[in-house]
């Protein structure tokens, strides 16, 4: 059985839409990101708790230049 991907809201400081599709792609490209959608200041991400943590996930926004925390 397959476990189902986990949900985390993150806030992205000073992200706006077209930043958005930048830091999309850039979980995208992390294994065990199944789906990012931004949003403006925020993103929401399915992942796989079982490779990934959320401190994961904001190391990758960080690496993109924002700031960003679980809401």
């Amino acid at each position: 059985m397959t476990t189902p991907p986990t949900r985390v809201l993150l806030g992205v400081r000073g992200m706006n839409r077209e930043a958005g599709q930048k830091v999309a792609a850039a979980l995208l490209a992390t294994p065990g990101v199944t789906r990012a959608t931004p949003d403006e200041g925020q993103i929401e991400v399915y992942y796989d708790a079982t490779e990934l943590t959320v401190m994961d996930l904001l190391r990758r926004v960080r690496a993109q230049g924002f700031l960003a925390g679980m809401l």
